[in-house]
């Protein structure tokens, strides 16, 4: 934490614009592989959402490093310095009072909870969009494996570098069942965000 940084006082509170919004505040935190679908649910949920009126946000991996990250490379360390800026982002729109959708690989275990430690406590769903290496090179849509394999993309998450699988997530989205759509997924989420009274304001 930076020396000399005092939070200015004044400003509405999470409950405060929650009340505006007609809905709480929540993360939900989709992980997995390259392909496996993270994107076009976070996207899905966010549309379903906003057809309901609710106030919802997605935000996208490429999103982030296209921006805020584009200093940042693939290493371990810059992989948890990227999932500890997304967390940061993620946790101010909780505060805000909106319902934000996170497409992140994150790899790694302890960048997950700290994503989880800079939101309001019990505001972070961990979802684990589960797709196998195979279905998930199988699609490939940006050529990412098939460039890894070949040698010209280093430290990539299921070739080369570890993922290291939820152990409780929250939810588990199988993805590489067939009839687990994106819209089939994200209608899993809402479920899910319903049952714990996110949706209820």
């Amino acid at each position: 934490m930076a020396e000399n940084i005092f939070v200015p006082q004044g400003y509405p509170t999470r409950a405060e614009r929650e009340a505006i919004n007609g809905h709480s505040g929540v993360c939900v935190w989709l992980t997995g592989l390259s392909a496996s679908g993270k994107t076009s649910i976070a996207i899905e949920v966010q549309r379903l959402l906003q057809e309901r009126g609710l106030h919802a946000h997605a935000l996208d991996g490429d999103v982030m490093r296209s921006g805020l990250s584009a200093d940042l490379g693939f290493t371990p360390e810059d992989r948890a310095e990227n999932i500890r800026r997304a967390g940061a982002v993620a946790g101010l729109m909780v505060n805000a009072g909106l319902i934000v959708t996170c497409a992140f690989i994150s790899p790694y275990a302890a960048g997950r909870a700290a994503a989880r430690a800079a939101m309001p406590e019990g505001h972070f769903i961990e979802c684990y969009v589960q797709c196998t290496v195979e279905v998930c090179e199988s699609r490939d849509p940006k050529g990412l494996y098939a460039r890894a394999r070949a040698g010209e993309i280093q430290n990539f998450t299921g070739i080369s570098s570890t993922y290291e699988i939820p152990e409780s997530p929250d939810l588990v989205l199988e993805t590489h069942i067939e009839d687990n759509t994106p819209r089939a997924c994200a209608e899993q989420v809402i479920a899910l965000l319903e049952s714990r009274g996110f949706l209820k304001g």
